[in-house]
Parts: structure tokens; C-alpha cells; sequence
């Protein structure tokens, strides 16, 4: 491939375990020259997120495949998960890597959403640095409020989607599509049913309250393993590395007297986003360091 792009979208599959074979089958069903690197589904979270890397137009058509998929198989209005949501398919990222730049990832952006919202009648809102609306540059601004608040939203002229249908799809909702930076999703289990704590510990961290830069997070239970978890998006990983973010977490639960029981990579990190041990500082599940980019471009 001359040009690499990857491609993380996240689906909301609820309980539906075997959904998610599905959807990776339809990406893969496109082209060879679409690699899966990665995929995790989490039941408590009800979201399945894949990591692909590929070219223009094949990894184009391979998402449109496995968006497609989702709309078939997946109902949400028996959706179960505690992680926010607007859509069956509820966000496509796209992420310039080698010899790629954000023109690139804006032209599949554009090209996916017309698809998207002309063959299977859903609302697209485009978010990211190179938003059509300045407003819509955070994710969060979009999905404010879940399902209810796009729905709600999208009676008044500020809140129309960027494509598509100014109304959610019956049962698919609606997606938000857009081209960023790389990013690191790195949860903290804590060995406490506590979810108040969760969310205060979730709340003390971000960004807005604390110094590690570029980092939101939310607190949430999961009821399957008996314990809350601090979720975390680590927007600029230079700046709030994930030995901060952990250390931060790892802070505010000890005030609260809460052990931390574990915590999880979802998808892959660049090489210098890790560091030598952190399988055993973080106590990462799931962890051989063979989830590092680079050894795959």
C-alpha cells in the first residue's frame, strides 16, 4: 500500500456476542489489501471496536461493508451497555498514518458518509478537527445527551446532520464520522462496586480539572465482573502519557481506599506510548506488547 490509513469504528452490539464475527467478516470480505489488526468487545460496555488499516477505496468500501452489516443484525432498541451511544455503528474514526495526511482521510470521510446516508438512510455528523461545524470538533458536543439528545437536537436547525436524513434510522440511530490524530483508549478497573467513586475519579482527571492534557474520561460499571471501571480517551499521548494517567487514577482511588484491580489496552499504541514494564505497572490484561502500531506498518 502507498498510502496507510487506519480505521477504528465502534459498534454498538449490545449483548450480541455473535454479531461481532459478522461485521469483522464484512470488513474483511472487501480486499486483502484491508488488514484487521485488532478487535475487542466488551458486554458490560456493549461495543465491539475494530482496528483496520488500509488504502483509499478499499478501506472505503470495507467499512461501508461492515456498516452495512451492522445495520442488518444489530436493533437498538434492545440495546444493552453502559458506554454512550447514537448509533448501531456509533463512531467511524480515521486516523492518517504513513504517507497519508487528513486531506486523505476527509476525502473517504466525505465519500463514506454520502454512502452511508443515500443507501441506508442514516443521519452522518462529522466531527474532528476538520468538522464541517466548528461545534461538532468534539465528539462529546455530538453525542451530548445519547440517542435522545441527537434526536432531540435534530428538530432545530443547529442540530441537522451533516448528511443524511434530519431523523435516527428505526433501528441503526446515527453515526458520527471524522478524521483525527491517533488516540489511546485505556481503562482502570477497580476492585469496588462503587460507581459513584468511579465517576468522581472519571471527573477529577479530565483535562478541564487536572493537568494531564487532552484526557476525558467517564466512570462506568461493569456488572458481568462485579466492579466499576474508569474509561479513558488519551486524546495527545505525548502530553498525558498513559504511566500519568494511570498514576492520576491510581491517586484518587487510594484517597477513596480502593485497590486497583487492573486495566486494559483497547486496540493498538504507537511504540513510544509505551514503556519498558508496563504490562506490570499497569497491570494490564491481556497484554504482550504485540498491540504496538509499528509492528504492523
Amino acid at each position: 500500500m502507498e498510502k496507510i490509513i487506519e480505521c477504528v469504528p465502534n459498534f454498538s452490539i449490545g449483548k450480541n456476542e455473535a454479531a461481532a464475527e459478522q461485521i469483522i467478516n464484512a470488513i474483511k470480505s472487501v480486499s486483502a489489501d484491508v488488514k484487521v489488526l485488532d478487535h475487542s468487545y466488551d458486554p458490560d460496555h456493549g461495543r465491539l471496536v475494530v482496528t483496520y488499516i488500509g488504502d483509499g477505496d478499499s478501506l472505503r468500501d470495507a467499512t461501508y461493508q461492515g456498516v452495512k452489516k451492522a445495520v442488518e443484525i444489530v436493533n437498538l432498541n434492545y440495546h444493552e451497555g453502559v458506554h454512550p451511544y447514537i448509533g448501531a455503528v456509533d463512531v467511524i474514526p480515521l486516523i492518517p498514518l504513513r504517507k497519508a495526511t487528513f486531506n486523505d482521510c476527509v476525502k473517504i470521510r466525505n465519500e463514506l458518509s454520502k454512502k452511508i446516508s443515500d443507501e441506508l438512510s442514516i443521519p452522518v455528523f462529522i466531527y474532528g478537527s476538520i468538522a464541517k461545524k466548528p461545534e461538532r470538533n468534539e465528539l462529546s458536543s455530538i453525542r451530548k445527551g445519547g440517542i435522545e439528545g441527537v434526536s432531540g437536537r435534530m428538530a432545530t436547525p443547529d442540530g441537522k446532520p451533516d448528511f443524511g436524513p434530519a431523523k435516527l434510522h428505526p433501528t441503526a440511530g446515527a453515526v458520527a464520522i471524522g478524521a483525527r490524530e491517533l488516540l489511546i483508549a485505556f481503562n482502570v478497573n477497580l476492585d469496588s462496586r462503587d460507581l459513584e467513586a468511579a465517576k468522581g475519579i472519571a471527573a477529577k482527571i479530565r483535562a478541564k480539572n487536572s493537568s494531564l492534557r487532552g484526557v476525558k474520561a467517564i466512570g462506568v460499571e461493569l456488572s458481568s465482573r462485579g466492579m466499576v471501571q474508569v474509561a479513558v480517551n488519551i486524546m495527545h499521548y505525548k502530553s498525558a502519557s498513559i504511566k500519568q494517567v494511570f498514576d492520576a487514577i491510581k491517586k484518587e482511588a487510594a484517597e477513596r481506599e480502593i485497590p486497583i484491580h487492573s486495566s486494559e489496552i483497547i486496540g493498538l499504541i504507537p511504540k513510544d506510548a509505551s514503556f519498558e514494564g508496563m504490562k506490570e505497572y499497569l497491570k494490564l490484561e491481556n497484554w504482550d506488547g504485540s498491540r504496538i502500531l509499528e509492528n504492523y506498518l
